[in-house]
């Protein structure tokens, strides 16, 4: 007995559920975002532009910090303590091991057990593709498509790999940089840019025996905080210490937030970083679509071997093999 097709959704179908609350369709639009078919594309980008057009608006939260930090169970704390606020809630993880994210969602959901049980969140990994810094153009739609949802607060968990924290940055209203006690000693190491794009630290696992070294690297964090440059003028970046295993400092966490963003409304800096991020989105499409359809080129991609080839044989400069390539691709050259 053949199968009956599925319904193909319309445009309108996929926004009202979206809107909605329709968790499912929410994820079927996501998939869309994340397809590289002409076909979802164009449905994608129409489904946004609806989305745009219902002017929701969420807190967006960047959470990082190196492998071992305890990323996972502190947004689960985090999570339970804004469902307690009365706010929904969606967490997005970034996932650089795959070009498609449905292969791992198990993996995030058993990482955030008792989060992922409530119907009022919305737990997802979102592919990399290969971008560097672990995020791609397909992570802030993503978020604007959550955002449509009517989630109070997006999560955007980074892999902590160094470069993901700065482009998360142009994504999301506030970083919150999550280290380990006893970690002061690694200041040296931490790049610059990513101690200058956080909005507060928060050491985690300030627990037992650690409480201690904790205090001891809320202090040294603190003193390399005051050395940095303003990130948003007048606004003192906070180190915070918690533990997810006692429920320890999470409320503080999210009224450090709360506060942060209020003085950003205030003085209208929120509004003018949303527009900046709009922009920069804009132009970061613009350059994925150049580069795809120029390496989709059928003479570039026939010339694409054979001039790698001389470039790594050391018989071409790569300056004198990307000048063959763009000439043949676009004539930019």
């Amino acid at each position: 007995m053949a199968h009956k097709p599925l319904h193909e959704l319309t445009v309108e179908e996929f926004v009202d559920g979206i809107t909605g609350g329709n968790r499912h369709l929410l994820s079927r639009a996501i998939t869309l975002v994340e397809s590289n078919r002409p076909d979802h594309e164009q449905k994608a980008h129409a489904i946004l532009d609806r989305c745009l057009a219902a002017g929701r608006r969420s807190i967006r939260i960047g959470i990082t910090g190196s492998p071992g930090a305890g990323k996972s169970t502190f947004i689960e704390a985090f999570g339970l303590e804004l469902l307690r606020h009365g706010l929904r809630v969606a967490v997005l993880a970034i996932d650089p091991s795959s070009t498609r994210s449905g292969g791992s969602i198990l993996g995030d959901k058993a990482r955030m057990e008792h989060l992922s049980s409530k119907p009022e969140v919305f737990i997802r990994p979102t592919a990399s593709s290969g971008y560097l810094g672990g995020t791609s153009p397909r992570t802030h739609e993503t978020i604007l498509l959550c955002e449509a949802a009517g989630y109070d607060v997006i999560i955007v968990e980074t892999v902590g790999v160094g470069q993901s924290e700065i482009v998360v940055n142009s994504m999301v209203d506030f970083i919150l940089l999550l280290m380990l006690p006893g970690s002061g000693d690694e200041l040296q190491g931490i790049k610059r840019g990513i101690m200058e794009i956080a909005d507060a630290v928060a050491i985690t696992k300030a627990d037992g025996e650690r409480a201690g070294i904790a205090q001891v690297s809320k202090a040294d964090f603190e003193s390399a905080l005051r050395l940095l440059p303003e990130k948003h003028p007048g606004w003192e970046r906070k180190v915070l210490l918690t533990s997810s295993l006692e429920s320890a400092g999470i409320a503080d966490v999210w009224q450090n937030i709360r506060e942060f963003i209020d003085n950003l409304q205030l003085n209208g800096q929120l509004e003018q970083m949303r527009r900046e991020q709009l922009r920069l989105l804009l132009y970061t499409i613009v350059e994925d679509r150049l580069k795809r359809a120029f390496f989709s080129n059928p003479a570039v991609a026939a010339a694409k071997g054979p001039v790698e080839q001389q470039v790594l044989s050391g018989t071409l400069s790569p300056f004198s093999g990307a000048m063959q390539l763009l000439k043949l691709g676009s004539g930019l050259a």
